[in-house]
């Protein structure tokens, strides 16, 4: 009996021994477990700090350093989200005044040529009829869109007066992003159609992917046509400027004796105009009255005569016989 107590007692503080170091072991795997299921950076570190930590309880906790450079390199590692360029038309309709609208036109020409820009669109004409002076003047310029809005601050200083203002902007980017997926996909089913083509046999299997292949390259044409137009008017923004003299803008007389020579031009313009309307008129049924309407006429009286001098000789006889 003292022999087995005294060989269990040296078995049982063997393994009293060995089970921390177990436990130990069990610990590092598990840490080492988990490291590898979660974030990387930050468990990992955090596994080595219970590692080195020492002993007892305070293994297990991170230190404030520690975790925030942890923090920031998972900060850093994550996937940047890709940034979309977004496309907006945008346009401007102005109106202004100024003294010389010549001079200012040419000022309004010189702000687009220094924002990279350029006049498309010039026209001058006269606010009243009755005069040959040129004193409104109507432009068109494209500036690009990032200059935008410089130049039309430029453009308003050019006038001495601001009178009317209308600036729009269209997004674009949903249109845009569409047309690229269709272009990408019209493209992969035209590389498709190439290597089917490349394996047909027949002359009548290559002439149908032939046509496909041309309805899918005309439907690239149009998708690139719209693409190019997108980018186009998103790149460069329009202006359009309409510039007046101040008489121009107040020469709008009223009153009685205006309305009546109004009247009185209006009237004779009319009649002037019923006269020249009679005689087009007259001139162009012309050759239908002389070579259709005159034979006719002519053909039609000749019968109509003869039949009368017939009445008339019949009526004549007639009476000559009731006489005898």
């Amino acid at each position: 009996m003292k022999k087995f107590i005294l060989t269990i007692i040296p078995l049982f503080l063997f393994l009293a021994a060995c089970e921390p170091a177990a436990n130990k072991s069990y610990d590092q795997s598990e840490s080492k477990s988990a490291t590898n299921t979660y974030v990387p950076q930050a468990e990992s570190v955090q596994s080595g700090t219970s590692n080195t930590g020492g002993g007892g309880g305070g293994g297990g906790r991170l230190n404030a350093p520690t975790a925030q450079i942890s923090l920031d390199q998972t900060a850093n590692n994550q996937p940047q989200q890709n940034v979309i360029e977004r496309k907006i038309i945008r346009n401007a309709d102005l109106k202004l005044e100024a003294n010389s609208p010549e001079e200012t036109q040419q000022k309004i020409a010189q702000i687009a040529q220094s924002k990279s820009g350029f006049v498309i669109e010039t026209s001058q004409t006269s606010s009243n009829v009755q005069t040959s002076t040129r004193d409104v003047v109507n432009m068109t310029v494209r500036v690009p869109a990032e200059k935008f809005e410089e130049a039309i601050a430029e453009i308003r200083q050019s006038g001495s007066r601001l009178i009317q203002e209308n600036i729009k902007g269209q997004d674009v980017t949903e249109e845009f992003i569409d047309i690229e997926a269709r272009l990408k996909a019209e493209r992969a089913l035209e590389v498709q159609f190439l290597e089917i083509m490349k394996r047909a046999t027949t002359v009548e299997d290559a002439l149908n992917v032939q046509r496909e292949l041309a309805d899918v390259r005309g439907e690239i044409e149009k998708i690139e046509g719209r693409k190019r137009f997108l980018e186009n008017q998103s790149s460069l923004s329009t202006i359009k400027v309409q510039l007046q003299t101040p008489t121009s803008l107040s020469a709008n007389p009223t009153g009685f004796f205006y309305e009546l020579k109004e009247a009185l031009s209006t009237g004779f313009n009319a009649a002037l105009n019923f006269v020249l309307f009679l005689i087009t008129a007259i001139i162009a049924l012309l050759p239908f009255l002389l070579f259709i309407v005159l034979p006719i006429y002519l053909f039609l009286r000749y019968f109509w005569r003869k039949r009368i001098r017939r009445k008339t000789a019949e009526k004549i006889v007639s009476e000559e016989i009731n006489n005898e």
